[in-house]
């Protein structure tokens, strides 16, 4: 069942137009929002076993920007990584060469969000060249440190059987729709009966669109072993950080605490919410951003 989105109206308002590039070996497939001429581009990364349909509502808020989103390889409808491992050096090293194929031109700001925080601040670190950084529900501190780290131990467990399961199993186990909704709920903070319904049925129909088991095993191990505090230091580049007061994964006290961390970042953390920034409150994360990227413009 396919739930209407409540950013459909202003999404469909938004050209886009689907693409493909060759990196590291496969198919990488993205999404060109917006005008192609702007002058700022916006390279957008999805978080763990999501795809680019995640950051739509995002990428609905911004008019007047061209914004690429692509499906992180392994997921959605990009290949899987030839030679290098679904990690963090493996993804970073994608990104790196994913942009230079896109050969921008102008202002280039690279966000990421969840998982995809972590990704953008290893490529950056390792000389992504990027004018702005923005990281959506960064992963400010290991996962299992986080206010939820049961659960997060209980998900250590799942994949742990998940790839000890003969293969067929393993799969039908990481696919489980009732599993998947248990994570749905856990993580949506929102009272509005509409929106809940909306943000269940995007999990159900993208949160298992993942090649195979390794590609998710492979993930998942590096989402919960690494944080974008390992890489902060690295981050030269003005940085946004958009935080959640609910995120059961990053307490907002790791949040300002990473944020020392950065030459030079700012925090915004938004009340009532929690991992899912970009489905429960788009437009004030967009706000967020579009106030950032002026501030320079102003200066």
């Amino acid at each position: 069942m396919n739930v209407p989105s409540p950013y459909d109206s202003q999404l469909v308002r938004i050209p886009v137009r689907v693409r493909d590039v060759p990196v590291l070996g496969s198919e990488t497939r993205y999404w060109e929002y917006g005008d192609p001429t702007a002058h700022t581009t916006i390279v957008m990364v999805h978080g763990f076993r999501g795809d680019h349909h995640g950051l739509e509502p995002v990428v609905a808020q911004l008019p007047g920007f061209r914004m690429i989103s692509p499906d992180l390889p392994g997921f959605g409808e990009s290949g899987v990584l030839q030679g290098c491992r679904h990690d963090i050096a493996g993804y970073g090293r994608w990104l790196a060469e994913f942009v230079a194929a896109l050969g921008l031109t102008g202002r280039r700001v690279v966000l990421g969000h969840s998982f995809g925080s972590i990704i953008v601040a290893a490529s950056v670190a390792g000389g992504l060249h990027a004018d702005d950084v923005v990281l959506v529900n960064p992963i400010a501190a290991p996962a299992l440190a986080g206010p939820r780290g049961i659960l997060t131990r209980l998900a250590v467990f799942y994949y742990r059987v998940a790839a000890r399961l003969p293969e067929r199993l393993g799969f039908a186990l990481l696919r489980n729709r009732v599993i998947v909704r248990v994570m749905s709920v856990t993580m949506a903070k929102t009272g509005d009966p509409g929106l809940r319904r909306w943000i269940h049925n995007q999990h159900d129909r993208y949160f298992s669109a993942f090649a195979d088991r390794r590609v998710v095993l492979e993930a998942f191990t590096a989402s919960v072993g690494s944080d974008v505090s390992e890489f902060a230091g690295r981050i030269p580049q003005r940085t946004l950080l958009i935080a959640a007061e609910k995120d059961d994964i990053t307490p907002v006290a790791a949040q300002y605490r990473l944020q020392k961390l950065f030459p030079d970042a700012t925090l915004q953390v938004i009340p009532d919410v929690g991992h899912l920034i970009h489905y429960e409150v788009p437009a004030q994360a967009a706000d967020a951003l579009r106030r950032f990227l002026g501030e320079r413009e102003t200066k």
